[in-house]
């Protein structure tokens, strides 16, 4: 197995082994060995369903921390527009920037209008006719993983559009090196995010050498202080309120708002998201023009760093879109401008990560497989999980990886007692008879 870095580690001392993140993974990428969960890197797509699940809190996200801003000489927090749909009505999305700045961060910058900005990116590229349809959003590092793992046939489907927070960092940056006379470096860009996937496209950014993001921290970790300084914002260093559609793209149609909905598709869910992938592997869906992709259920409004119930935060963003959403950030030829001059393109290539096979050597993983079947059939089929692998036949492919042995099976485990116990009974039953028959003959 491949030492890959993700976005989760393991606390061996908090973990019980309870089995559920290894349930749950949906690529099957979580073992249980010796009452511990363990990570298999190049299988993790960096959902976060299993920090969700972790009752024991066992599972740490690898977000940066509030600590780490003190490396930066200048500090900018850009909010995931999630943020914004945490807290009551009377926290407008400008008192949340405000209070950023009293959590400890010297400036906080909107992205819900960079995404507002983007979904006019889509709109526009979408006229391009030689790309392949459907076209499919690239914004969740999640979906992208999946794709390069286990899709790479559909790496030229994901649209070459940068993302919002993106945009907004680099923006952010340009307009403080020129106010403040920083370098880029010096100053620190810091998502707030949903879920702690995005750190992973932040450290290795599917298209390009660097991010214009120097870290994400979970909206859990920022919450609490958020709450501590709201009451202390004063009202009338207020900036502008937010606006613009951008406001949401934390929900399932965010993105593509202002595209005609019969072609288009917004789904969200990792079985759905498979669905989908394998239907436009088989050549299906060529009417739908772009497809809007959230690895929650609930799109981002669910991400596991969330504080609030994702259902009553779908019901705050669109509060917010109906109140602030009408009037656009900017106007769309502004928007145009930027698109001509391909402010919004991301050229570089995407490199599929497919799974290892069982072998590299043809012949070998071809024996390899018929191992794997042949002790397939000899299991019990009933995934119960108690041998540390999900599955029966991912457990029959450990095995013959060298990960696993067919003693951790405890039916066959009990299979092979049974046998030698009868193995055993039958030969005290032969050496029994033996002796009663020398006792018998009266031989001495």
């Amino acid at each position: 197995m491949r030492d890959i870095q993700r976005s989760i580690r393991f606390d061996r001392e908090l973990c019980q082994g309870c089995m559920d993140c290894m349930r749950f993974c949906p690529t099957h990428a979580i073992r249980i060995r010796a009452n511990k969960a363990v990570l298999i890197g190049e299988l993790c797509i960096d959902c976060g369903e299993c920090v969700r699940l972790c009752k024991r809190n066992a599972i740490v996200p690898l977000t940066s921390s509030i600590g780490e801003l003190s490396r930066f000489k200048y500090t900018i927090a850009m909010p995931s527009p999630v943020l914004y749909s945490q807290f009551g009505r009377d926290a407008s999305p400008a008192l949340v920037l405000e209070a950023l700045k009293k959590a400890g961060f010297n400036d906080a910058y909107d992205v819900a209008c960079a995404s507002e900005a983007v979904s006019f990116a889509i709109e526009e590229f979408l006229k391009t006719p030689q790309t392949k349809r459907p076209l499919i959003s690239s914004f969740c590092p999640t979906i992208m993983r999946l794709i390069q793992i286990r899709y790479p046939n559909l790496i030229d489907h994901l649209i070459p559009i940068e993302s919002p927070m993106e945009i907004a960092a680099r923006e952010a940056k340009r307009l403080k090196m020129k106010e403040l006379g920083l370098r880029e470096n010096e100053i620190g860009a810091i998502y707030i995010t949903p879920c702690p996937a995005k750190m992973i496209s932040i450290k290795h950014p599917p298209r390009k050498k660097h991010s214009f993001l120097d870290g994400a921290i979970g909206i859990s970790e920022v919450f609490p202080l958020l709450l501590q300084a709201l009451p202390f914002v004063d009202g009338s260093s207020r900036r502008e309120e937010i606006r613009g559609l951008g406001l949401g793209w934390p929900i399932f149609g965010g993105q593509i708002s202002s595209l005609k909905a019969a072609d288009c598709l917004a789904i969200g869910g990792l079985s759905d998201a498979i669905r989908i992938f394998d239907e436009i592997e088989n050549g299906k869906l060529k009417e739908i023009q772009f497809i809007e992709c959230h690895s929650c259920p609930t799109a981002c409004v669910g991400g596991p760093l969330t504080v609030e119930n994702p259902y009553l935060a779908r019901g705050k963003v669109l509060k917010l879109v109906e109140k602030y959403g009408s009037k656009p950030c900017r106007e769309k030829e502004f928007y145009q401008q930027l698109y001509n001059k391909k402010y919004f393109s991301l050229p570089g290539k995407i490199n599929a990560s497919p799974v290892i096979p069982l072998d590299t050597d043809i012949t070998k993983a071809i024996e390899m497989m018929q191992q794997k079947q042949k002790l397939f059939e000899t299991l019990p089929k009933i995934d119960c999980g108690i041998c540390g692998s999900p599955t029966c036949e991912i457990f029959a492919e450990d095995v013959v990886k060298g990960f696993s042995s067919e003693d951790d099976c405890i039916i066959l485990s009990m299979k092979k007692f049974e046998e030698i116990s009868g193995e055993l009974f039958e030969s005290a039953q032969k050496h029994s008879r033996k002796i009663q028959k020398k006792w018998g003959d009266g031989s001495s």
